[in-house]
């Protein structure tokens, strides 16, 4: 999958390839996947799109607040030949015609209390201050069809928050995985799968291991194999 981005600007990272291989692990179960697929904050369109590449009856919707993402969306999505429709503008306040068999997300969730970088494009695709968890995960519990599909990545210490924060709108964790840098390190990542008026029990994956010694684990080497993307740097 050949994919542009900005050379000044935010690039997708490992989170979304992670993110990607969790998300067909937790759909090895169910034999047919279709339906409506919204990638909430798309960027360049990668995770949508690797999803929507591998299940081919879903039909790919993406939401981009930012004007130059909104337009590597698209532009990837044309090259790599999957039809999207683009919401263009706010997710918290988008009016979407339609509800969603699943979304997918790798959103914001850096503390807008950290230092942050001075590129715009960058503070909005890593800082949440626009993007709180709590208005994310109401704004998708409310657009999700009743056992509708929902994963997404999220910083690790905040797991308290989003475990409530789900519970509240009726979103059932049936799926955790941890990331951790190197083995004996803290998780940093935690990959989330959560389905709407579900009672399933919770399963916790064997954590991802990132890097042994100074190289990817085979583990981490087998999902950017699988996930098999090329960037291409780009002015915007």
């Amino acid at each position: 999958m050949v994919l542009y981005q900005p050379s000044n600007g935010y690039c997708y990272n490992s989170d979304t390839h992670f993110l990607y291989n969790f998300i067909t692990q937790n759909l090895a179960k169910f034999k047919n996947i279709n339906g409506e697929l919204l990638d909430i904050g798309s960027g360049s369109g990668i995770l949508g799109l690797l999803v929507a590449r591998e299940y081919e009856k879903l039909n790919l919707n993406q939401c981009e607040i930012q004007k130059s993402f909104q337009e590597f969306s698209l532009k990837n999505s044309q090259c790599n030949k999957i039809d999207t429709t683009m919401f263009k503008g706010s997710f918290l306040e988008m009016d979407f015609e339609k509800q969603f068999d699943m979304c997918v997300s790798n959103p914001p969730f850096y503390h807008g209390n950290v230092i942050k970088s001075e590129n715009e494009n960058i503070k909005v695709a890593r800082y949440n201050d626009k993007f709180p968890l709590k208005e994310f995960v109401r704004k998708t519990s409310k657009i999700l069809k009743s056992n509708g599909k929902f994963f997404f990545c999220y910083d690790a210490k905040q797991l308290n928050e989003i475990i409530e924060i789900l519970n509240e709108v009726k979103l059932n964790i049936e799926s955790l995985q941890f990331v951790h840098p190197k083995q004996g390190k803290d998780a940093t990542l935690v990959l989330v799968y959560a389905r709407k008026n579900s009672k399933s029990l919770l399963k916790v994956l064997s954590p991802l291991i990132v890097f042994e010694n100074d190289d990817f684990t085979d583990e981490v080497k087998e999902i950017y194999k699988k996930s098999s993307t090329h960037s291409i740097k780009v002015e915007i």
